[in-house]
């Protein structure tokens, strides 16, 4: 069935499943015939229907096939979320992922908890947060530009194994350093643990609104990562003399990048919006996805309850009585 204005006012929910894989053809069939058994229209794409073969859905267009729905569902990997995000974002709907892949860092649940995702999808219970995206701009010497978008990063990589990409980068229209490098990755606070994070670069909390610049493995003096504003305008121009590159947005999206060219990286006026079902604190989801150690943590209140030393509660903090102030005097 294709998409048409006979369901307007029906609720609608995007499923976007990697349907290469035998689990996710089963978890996606469940899924629809759950969403379907509560009265919501469920879309497929016109692949992932045809790979299905299921005719009692609503068949979308790639761009639009967020286009009216409530809520994207996607059963997959971390590839298959942010391709879902991207067509999520054109129509600010909510994301909410069930991990089929390896790492599965922006999913909300594992393949066990999909009667709880179901559920919380046909009653609405959920929580929305906020996370930025890019947008990324190349303009070659011809004069032709070429526009992407990206959740978790945009990346200069170089195409030819034997030869680096030669460049300059500029924050805010300031040139700060020029490099011969494997690439560059611009990346988001919710990309920081993704490629950017395997570069060297740091891992920044989604909270925290900041852009990333990690070089790749860069020949010059000057190549740390570098943490800058989500207003600052990130600009990178290919030298003339370099060997081509290519720029990738989300890992999935390529633009070709000749020598001479420039490359534009913003952030983006569209965010991406992650449905939580859970407490979803970043730490516990980082200890829980890398496998941390963090044997022999005690915690605040097991430590203040088991301390030998109990302090006074009118305790001045150290470093902050007249002995100090005397000191620093």
């Amino acid at each position: 069935m294709a998409a048409s204005d006979d369901n307007v006012g029906q609720r609608r929910i995007l499923i976007v499943p990697h349907s290469g894989r035998a689990d996710a053809n089963a978890v996606t069939a469940t899924a629809v015939d759950g969403l379907r058994a509560a009265g919501i229209d469920v879309c497929l794409l016109a692949e992932d229907a045809q790979k299905l073969g299921r005719t009692d859905v609503t068949v979308v267009q790639t761009r639009d096939a967020a286009l009216g729905c409530e809520l994207v569902m996607v059963f997959g990997g971390d590839g298959t979320i942010l391709r879902a995000a991207y067509l999520a974002s054109a129509y600010d709907v909510p994301l909410l992922g069930v991990n089929l892949g390896h790492m599965g860092f922006l999913a909300e649940s594992e393949p066990d908890g999909l009667s709880d995702v179901l559920a919380a999808a046909i009653d609405r219970d959920y929580q929305v947060e906020s996370r930025m995206a890019l947008e990324l701009s190349v303009l070659t010497p011809q004069g032709d530009r070429s526009l992407g978008w990206a959740l978790n990063d945009v990346t200069l990589e170089k195409t030819e194994r034997g030869r680096m990409v030669e460049l300059v980068l500029a924050i805010d229209n300031e040139p700060l350093s020029s490099w011969a490098a494997d690439g560059v990755v611009c990346a988001t606070p919710t990309g920081s643990t993704a490629y950017a994070w395997s570069a060297g670069g740091p891992v920044v909390w989604p909270e925290v609104e900041a852009l990333v610049v990690v070089p790749i493995s860069a020949h010059a003096l000057f190549s740390r990562p570098l943490v800058v504003s989500p207003k600052s305008e990130i600009d990178i121009e290919v030298l003339a003399q370099s060997s081509p590159a290519l720029a990738w947005c989300d890992g999935s999206r390529q633009i070709e990048v000749p020598p001479g060219s420039r490359l534009e990286v913003r952030r983006s006026k569209a965010s991406v919006k992650l449905a939580r079902l859970h407490d979803s604190r970043f730490a516990r989801r980082l200890v829980a996805k890398f496998n941390l150690p963090v044997e022999g943590w005690r915690g605040r209140d097991d430590f203040r309850a088991g301390s030998v030393i109990d302090e006074p509660a009118d305790a001045e903090p150290a470093g902050l009585g007249r002995d100090a102030e005397d000191s620093a005097q």
